[in-house]
């Protein structure tokens, strides 16, 4: 079944102010007018053409919204379901910040071991913090945006289009706003709700470029994000303890709230089925994400998006990028009738997940999809 999931339509080819909607079993659904007719919790937040104004409303607001939109929308709703001839999603919240975390522990040890193969696979610093960069908001694209292959410096006097585009498949953490540090036992009440995320990554460029510091051109070209904002309310049922953890976190990451999600993730390409990553395995949770951002005083804002990294399991099958499945190049991997070690023009790629319902049942998130151009000129 569906997640109940909050996004925003519009035209297609047409601008002009979008309009908030859910998702439901019979289509997608006029929240605004919903609201407006039969006099749901805060009007004034679900007529607005974007998620913006209910993230910065907070907790209590979106507790209101999702219980009542989750019991309304078992009832009778067809009058306000949009006729889906001519819509497209967009891009549902302004994004703010975006920060890209490295919170997986074998996706860490595993490209350690194909960059650093006679050294340590995970930095000294990697189980005491959740390690993470900055990326570019303005880049952030909604599911179904192509993505053009960029051009970049692949090594001295080497400049041109990646030979090694990426994916990678993650989560994204919504988050509203915040003053100040926020405790670890406070930080889920600052994340709305979840996207499906690939990170896409040139890999040359990356590689050449992250010597000291992170990457920059390798991954600023693009990122795209399901159009479906899951509530983090619907994953009532998801929820997990986190892998053992050894050196135990600091005071200020531990807490009741430091829990994982238990998300069945699926990557294919042109159609095919390649991993399956257990989002269950993140070794840092979404809670520590948010505390540990905001501890130097730093504040959230409405429309930060925080980036899980890649997920990746134990398992080849289950890992969550080229890089990896490949084993940096070095290993091709079935695509269909033929083998990909990195990704080819025209290629197109889809993450999709599952969590546990309440009451039993699979919940169906937002895909995230895009299909790669080839590089400008």
């Amino acid at each position: 079944m569906r997640s109940l999931a909050l996004g925003v339509v519009g035209g297609v080819g047409r601008p002009g102010p979008g309009r908030l909607v859910a998702r439901s079993a019979e289509g997608v659904v006029d929240v605004g007018s919903l609201a407006d007719v039969e006099g749901g919790p805060h009007p004034d937040l679900l007529a607005a053409s974007s998620l913006d104004p209910l993230l910065a409303a907070g907790r209590p607001a979106w507790r209101e919204v999702h219980g009542w939109l989750a019991e309304r929308l078992r009832a009778d709703h067809a009058p306000y379901v949009l006729p889906p001839a001519g819509l497209e999603l967009r891009l549902p919240f302004t994004v703010a910040d975006y920060v890209d975390f490295f919170a997986c522990e074998q996706h860490a040890v595993n490209a350690g071991r194909i960059f650093r193969p006679d050294a340590e696979p995970l930095a000294p610093n990697w189980k005491h913090l959740p390690v993470g960069y900055h990326g570019r908001a303005g880049t952030v694209v909604v599911s179904g945006t192509p993505v053009t292959r960029p051009c970049g410096q692949r090594a001295a006097g080497d400049m041109g289009p990646t030979r090694t585009l990426d994916v990678e498949v993650e989560l994204g953490f919504v988050c509203g706003g915040s003053t100040g540090p926020v405790p670890v036992d406070d930080a889920l009440d600052h994340v709305f709700g979840v996207v499906l995320l690939n990170d896409w990554s040139a890999r040359d460029v990356q590689a050449f470029e992250t010597r000291p510091l992170g990457p920059m051109l390798g991954k600023s070209f693009a990122t795209s994000i399901s159009g479906w904002v899951t509530p983090l309310d619907e994953l009532a049922a998801a929820w997990v303890d986190p892998p053992p953890r050894d050196p135990s976190p600091l005071p200020h990451l531990t807490g009741a709230t430091d829990r994982g999600l238990d998300l069945a993730l699926e990557l294919s390409i042109n159609g095919e089925p390649v991993s399956w990553p257990p989002a269950a395995d993140l070794y840092w949770t979404a809670a520590q994400l948010v505390t540990h951002l905001t501890s130097n005083g730093a504040p959230l804002r409405p429309g930060d998006l925080l980036g899980s990294g890649t997920v990746s399991g134990a398992r080849r099958e289950q890992r969550g990028c080229l890089l990896e499945l490949s084993w940096g190049g070095r290993e091709p991997v079935v695509v269909g009738a033929g083998t990909r070690t990195y990704l080819e023009d025209g290629d197109e790629v889809v993450i999709t997940a599952t969590a546990p319902a309440v009451g039993g049942g699979r919940l169906e998130l937002g895909e995230v999809r895009g299909r790669v151009l080839p590089a400008r000129g």
